[in-house]
């Protein structure tokens, strides 16, 4: 036993020896430079990077297009080794790192362009540095690592990029679809590589985007008893929306904060002199990790019922554009025990938190049934969607050090 124990820590510092910033810096910097701005379908010469890189790595390389021009992307180190055996064994439910590569869209203001990234002050500066090309450049330098050390693992390790995670989610929902058809997907732990400065997050809270349209009639401005005003029938909905957030806040949970709306867009009328007859609104709620956007909209339906507004000439139509589930992983899960010694045995003293964000790993623990944290290089609230975005490169040296001690210890608690 001491001489495995012996044998596993070689291993393990070997796999860390082979982790260098030179290399994290290179890769990182190709992936910014490939831009991938969305809404804009590019991420394919991101994809493209990962996929010359992993190759090149010797991983097994997967594309599927999503959309035109989107390609989700999978990068496999292959398990079903186990040290010391006559023949290879079954493989067992392995690691799954997730991340996405299109990134927001670069905006005004920058002090350099965006996507020409450079290093200053050991930060990785451009549009994406921190969400997520610095985590995705961590994931595969890390199974790199690994297989140039040797390391035969009784698992598969995977990276899964997807497209569209800053909008609509459409690489995620294929790829769950895809994982539900495929009988070899077998893994018991998945790691989202967005940043958390390092923490690791156990639990998200979801999104979804809410439309209503409401309908009226228009009439002349100087008879507006004629006409039944779309603009003041949402407006009295809006007071619906903004009691139901104030009794939401009433009930805080101690890791995710509480759901939430938000009023993202408004439009209606036709004129200054007319009544209006059309308001579409467009509406941010953010999800508790048991909340279901749909029964959220019927009962605000309901209410908008109750209170008589869609009556008397008034009608409102309502949809769920988009849904991200949240999630909770318990804190005893091995899964957290081991992000948190891995990161240890890379230098960092991680806190266990939640996030008030939204991810696609709330996708892979509700569709997938496979648990799942939240743990990456750079920051969320102060560099992530932020002009002069960057990245510490010490964190993405740790986050590769750590992704790749996970891999090696994974299945062990």
């Amino acid at each position: 036993m001491e001489q495995r124990v012996l044998e596993q820590l070689a291993l393990e510092q070997k796999v860390i020896d082979l982790i260098t910033e030179a290399h994290l810096v290179s890769l990182t910097t190709a992936l910014v430079a490939a831009g991938g701005e969305n809404p804009g379908g590019t991420e394919g010469a991101t994809v493209e990077v990962l996929k010359n890189f992993c190759v090149a790595a010797g991983l097994e390389v997967t594309t599927e297009t999503v959309a035109p021009g989107r390609p989700n992307f999978t990068a496999v180190l292959p398990g079903g080794v186990v040290p010391g055996a006559s023949q290879p064994a079954a493989v067992q439910p392995g690691i799954l790192f997730l991340g996405h590569s299109d990134v927001v869209p670069a905006g005004p203001g920058w002090e350099r362009p965006p996507f020409e990234p450079y290093v200053r002050d050991g930060r990785l500066f451009g549009r994406g540095s921190t969400d997520m090309k610095g985590g995705l450049a961590a994931v595969v330098i890390a199974l790199k690592a690994l297989k140039d050390a040797g390391a035969q693992l009784p698992f598969n390790a995977a990276l899964a990029c997807t497209v569209d995670e800053e909008d609509l989610g459409i690489g995620i929902r294929a790829y769950t679809a895809a994982a539900l058809a495929d009988p070899a997907f077998s893994y018991s732990a998945c790691v989202v590589a967005e940043p958390t400065d390092l923490e690791t997050v156990i639990g998200c809270r979801g999104d979804s985007y809410i439309e209503l349209k409401v309908t009226g009639k228009s009439a002349h401005s100087g008879r507006p008893a004629d006409g039944r005003n779309a603009i003041d029938a949402a407006a009295k909905i809006l007071d619906l929306v903004r009691e139901d957030h104030a009794r939401l806040q009433a009930g805080q949970d101690p890791l995710l904060g509480a759901g939430s709306w938000n009023i993202g867009l408004i439009s209606g009328g036709t004129g200054t002199s007319m009544v209006a007859a059309e308001c579409t609104v467009s509406l941010d709620r953010r999800l508790m990790p048991d909340d279901d956007a749909q029964q959220i909209l019927d009962k605000l339906m309901a209410r908008i019922s109750e209170a008589g507004i869609d009556s008397d000439g008034i009608s409102v139509g309502s949809s769920v554009t988009m849904e991200m589930p949240g999630f909770r992983t318990p804190e005893s899960h091995p899964l957290v025990a081991n992000s948190v010694s891995a990161l240890a045995d890379a230098g960092v003293d991680s806190a266990i938190s939640g996030w008030t964000a939204a991810c696609d790993g709330g996708f892979v623990a509700r569709d997938l049934g496979v648990p799942a944290i939240v743990m990456g290089p750079g920051g969320l609230n102060d560099q992530a969607h932020q002009v002069n975005e960057s990245v510490s490169i010490a964190e993405i040296v740790a986050a590769a050090r750590a992704y790749a001690l996970m891999c090696l210890r994974h299945g062990n608690g």
